[in-house]
């Protein structure tokens, strides 16, 4: 593949890369960093992909890899994260949507008190709709051991959720 083409590809990812960051990050702001950081290592790494695999799945493991390191460092330098309160503000505003941001807001409040394991299982098949197998190969984890962080993660989501309505 030649480097415009893989250019066009990672280009077009860029939505569900931000969405699957916002997932990890909770935040905005390190959203749009984590992204930047990811494609700066794709480009840097594209000699890495190899052609017939799927890219997706490869910027994914990218960017998890990076939060990984992202996460380690903030710890040694004994950082807070983002308050989980601060959801993730997604959708539109009105009133006739106003609803709809009060249970995005819930159900962002509820994914962010997940733990971390089960959180990404939730973001990689509940959100971007990777097939079990390949969520799997993204976390580095066997399929069994994300189905069943997946369970928990979905058990856990409903009980929050119908605690919050």
């Amino acid at each position: 593949m030649g480097t415009n083409r893989f250019c066009e590809e990672l280009t077009a990812l860029l939505p569900r890369l931000r969405r699957f960051a916002r997932g990890l990050t909770h935040d905005a702001a390190d959203a749009d960093d984590l992204c930047q950081q990811t494609i700066e290592r794709a480009l840097k790494a594209r000699q890495q992909w190899q052609e017939g695999t799927r890219l997706d799945a490869w910027v994914y493991r990218i960017m998890r890899n990076q939060w990984i390191d992202e996460v380690r460092a903030r710890t040694r330098r004994s950082q807070t994260f983002v308050h989980e309160d601060e959801g993730m503000n997604v959708g539109t505003t009105g009133d006739s949507d106003a609803e709809n941001l009060v249970e995005l807001g819930n159900i962002g409040r509820a994914l962010a008190r997940l733990p971390e394991e089960q959180r990404e299982a939730v973001v990689l098949v509940l959100v971007e709709g990777f097939a079990y197998k390949e969520a799997a190969e993204i976390i580095g984890v066997p399929q069994g051991t994300l189905t069943s962080r997946l369970g928990r993660g979905r058990e856990a989501l409903l009980r929050a959720l119908g605690e919050a309505a």
